[in-house]
């Protein structure tokens, strides 16, 4: 198939991997140029954004592009990933022939202006389960759908594991007060990637990142080397999974996160993944598993076996394209 992806695709991001996935299974793929290797990924994020509230009723660099360049290369699918698109510029693509499939791998509340409530998507897929119901009962053709991992670069590459918790992504309020909970009740060894601490986070959490964004093979070495991940959301996350709890299992890491339901959808808790329901409970697992180590190792590959065996993008996708032909 003939596929436009209208976004940019950087290291180890969604789009990246679902077009790597996409190519690898001999599909053709366009995603948007990035539009200088300067910015990072976070600059680029912040200036659409910005870009939005300046321009609320232009379209956005994406959309423009993707607005230039289907005429020419006429898709047989568009896949907007975790991104909005015109209404009327949807229309158009349909009535050229492509598909326009939407798959929103984002809390539901960063959605901005009309977010996925406009007409003519095809299918509209979402991470959270409560969030797809809601969507079908405005009529909208909407289903479940997590992300995925890599196995290409989501792999068990670790050969020892360390005593240090690690913990990835943006320091939001949930994770800060987390974090500091932590090290307060004695969790001392923690390593924090990502971007960097906002300027309000405490002194103690600023002092455990690591300074580094980690990606691909790097990302799988640091989650299978550490002890375990701690895989927390923010509080605007509702009933779903991110990406990082199959890269986490992709990696054969120890990983625990919070209870939610729609774990149970994708992994076993407490035989492929670790939960807990409230502080005390997590620092009793962390004690438990630092002090069995064959039992954090087979949690560790049974997770992983899940991840391969059913959670990869290439799973996802094959999904995606037997909707969309069907």
């Amino acid at each position: 198939m003939r596929i436009i992806i209208p976004n940019y695709s950087l290291d180890d991001n969604f789009t990246n991997n679902v077009a790597y996935t996409l190519v690898k299974m001999g599909h053709e793929v366009l995603t948007v140029p990035k539009p200088t290797q300067l910015l990072s990924h976070r600059m680029m994020h912040l200036m659409q954004i910005v870009y939005d509230k300046l321009m609320p009723m232009r379209l956005m660099p994406q959309e423009k592009w993707l607005k230039s360049v289907h005429r020419s290369f006429r898709p047989d699918l568009v896949l907007a990933l975790t991104q909005e698109l015109d209404e009327e510029l949807l229309f158009e693509l349909k009535a050229k022939g492509a598909a326009t499939v939407s798959w929103w791998g984002d809390t539901p509340a960063n959605m901005r202006k009309k977010g996925l409530l406009v007409k003519n998507w095809d299918l509209v897929l979402i991470k959270d389960r409560y969030a797809a119901f809601k969507l079908t009962t405005l009529g909208i053709n909407a289903a479940f759908l997590p992300e995925a991992m890599n196995p290409d670069w989501h792999v068990k590459c670790y050969e020892k594991v360390g005593t240090n918790l690690c913990f990835a992504g943006n320091v939001y309020n949930y994770r800060h007060f987390l974090i500091r909970s932590l090290i307060e009740n004695g969790i001392e060894d923690i390593t924090l990637y990502g971007d960097k601490p906002p300027r309000w986070a405490s002194p103690e959490v600023k002092a455990v990142y690591q300074n580094k964004f980690i990606v691909k093979e790097e990302k799988s070495r640091v989650f299978g080397e550490s002890f375990a991940v701690v895989n927390s959301t923010a509080m605007s996350e509702g009933n779903s999974l991110n990406c990082r709890a199959f890269e986490i299992a992709g990696a054969a890491g120890l990983q625990i996160m919070e209870y939610r339901s729609a774990i149970e959808d994708c992994f076993e808790p407490e035989k492929e993944i670790v939960t807990y329901a409230s502080l005390p409970e997590l620092l009793e697992k962390i004690d438990r598993y630092k002090k069995d180590w064959p039992l954090a190792e087979k949690v560790r590959l049974a997770g992983h076996q899940r991840a391969l065996a059913e959670h990869t993008y290439q799973h996802r996708l094959n999904y995606i394209l037997q909707t969309v032909t069907n």
